[in-house]
C-alpha cells in the first residue's frame, strides 16, 4: 500500500485524527503491582474464550489500518505472558500499511523475547519500572526479580531498540525519592525516562491525594540536577512533554500529566480492552462491545463501522479532576484489562 493509497486516519467529532490503536492482549500478569491489584488480592482473570483470539485481533488490526490507523501498541496485563505471542507479532509485521508496532512490557520476560520482537518488526519498546532498588521493586510488584528485568532492559538495548523508554509511575511516599536517580539515567544513557502521574484507574485503585505527585512537583524536585531544556514536539509524539537534562544529556526526560496538564485536545488513540471492548478514553468509562460484533458473523465492513462508532464516541476530554473534587472516584474497570 503506497502512501498515496493510504486512507487518512479517521477524525472524531472534535477534529482529532485517531491514528493509534492500543491492544490489551491479556489481563494476566506475572507481577502484582500495588496500583493494579486491589488490597483484597488479585481478582479472577478472564476465561480464555473471553479474550479475543489472534485471528479476531488480526481482523481488527487490518480493519483499523484500512481506516488509516497506522500505529499499534501491544499492552496488557503483561502481553509477553500470552501463549503464541511471537507468532502473532510476526503476523502483525506482515500487515501492509501498519507502519509502527510498539509494545509495553514489565520486562520480566524481555531477556528471552527482545531479539525475537526486534526481528518480528516491533519498532519501540516501553518498560514499566517504578524503582531502581531491588527490595523496593519487590515491594511494589510483589516479585523479587529486579535483576531479571534489568537484564531484559540491557538485552533490548543490545538487539537494537533505541531509545528504550522506561515508564515510572510516581507515588508520593513510595518512590518519589528516586526521581533524581531515574533522571540521571537520561543524562548518562540514551534512554528516555518518562515520569507518569499516578491515575485513579480501576474500581479498586489505591490512588489517593496523599500518593498523588504532579508533574510540576516532579520538575521542582529535579531542579538541583540542572536545567530541563524543552525538546520540540513532532507530529508523531505521544502525550509526554519532553526535555533534556542539560546540553550534554544522551537521553530525554518525559512528563505524562493526565491530571495536572491533561492532553485531551491532542489525544489520537483508541483502546481495545482484553475483553474485546473499544474504549475511546482511558479515563472515561464508555465502551463499545466489539467482541459481540466479531462473534455474530460480522463482515470486515461491520468491524470498520464499529471502530468508527467508537471513534465518534470519543469525549472532548475527561472530567477526572471534577469527579475527584466531588468525591465520585476514578474511572471503573481494571487497568490490566483496559491496557496501560
Amino acid at each position: 500500500m503506497s502512501a498515496q493509497q493510504r486512507a487518512a486516519a479517521p477524525a472524531d467529532l472534535f477534529s482529532r485524527s485517531i491514528s493509534y490503536l492500543r491492544l490489551s492482549l491479556t489481563d494476566r500478569c506475572n507481577l502484582r503491582c500495588r496500583y493494579c491489584v486491589p488490597p483484597e488480592g488479585q481478582p479472577p482473570c478472564l476465561a480464555h474464550d473471553a479474550l479475543l483470539n489472534y485471528e479476531e485481533l488480526l481482523r481488527v488490526v487490518r480493519a483499523a489500518v484500512s481506516l488509516g490507523m497506522t500505529k499499534l501498541r501491544l499492552t496488557g496485563g503483561e502481553p509477553l505472558v500470552r501463549k503464541g505471542i511471537m507468532g502473532f507479532v510476526e503476523q502483525l509485521g506482515e500487515i501492509d500499511g501498519l507502519t509502527d508496532i510498539r509494545i509495553t512490557t514489565n520486562g520480566v520476560l524481555l531477556e528471552k523475547y527482545a531479539a525475537g520482537l526486534k526481528a518480528a518488526g516491533i519498532s519501540k519498546i516501553n518498560i514499566s519500572l517504578d524503582s531502581l532498588k531491588p527490595e523496593r521493586f519487590a515491594a511494589i510488584t510483589g516479585a523479587d526479580c529486579f535483576a531479571q528485568v534489568w537484564r531484559g532492559i540491557e538485552k533490548a538495548q543490545a538487539v537494537g531498540f533505541a531509545p528504550v523508554k522506561l515508564n515510572m509511575v510516581v507515588m508520593r511516599g513510595v518512590n518519589d525519592d528516586e526521581l533524581a536517580d531515574f533522571a540521571r539515567l537520561s543524562r548518562d544513557t540514551d534512554m528516555h525516562i518518562r515520569f507518569i502521574e499516578f491515575m485513579p484507574v480501576g474500581a479498586s485503585s489505591r490512588w489517593s491525594k496523599d500518593t498523588y505527585f504532579c508533574s510540576d512537583q516532579i520538575k521542582e524536585r529535579l531542579k538541583h540536577l540542572g536545567e530541563l531544556l524543552p525538546v520540540p514536539r513532532s507530529e508523531t509524539d505521544g502525550p509526554a512533554c519532553m526535555f533534556r537534562l542539560g546540553e550534554d544529556a544522551q537521553g530525554k526526560i518525559g512528563f505524562i500529566s493526565p491530571l495536572s496538564h491533561h492532553f485531551c485536545d491532542r489525544c489520537n488513540r483508541l483502546r481495545l480492552t482484553s475483553e474485546g471492548r473499544l474504549r475511546a478514553c482511558l479515563l472515561h468509562d464508555a465502551e463499545t462491545d466489539l467482541r459481540a460484533v466479531l462473534r455474530q458473523g460480522c463482515t470486515d465492513e461491520d468491524i470498520r463501522e464499529t471502530l468508527l462508532t467508537a471513534v465518534r464516541s470519543k469525549p472532548q476530554g475527561h472530567r477526572m479532576e471534577e469527579r475527584l473534587r466531588e468525591q465520585e472516584g476514578g474511572c471503573h474497570g481494571r487497568m490490566s484489562r483496559i491496557g496501560g
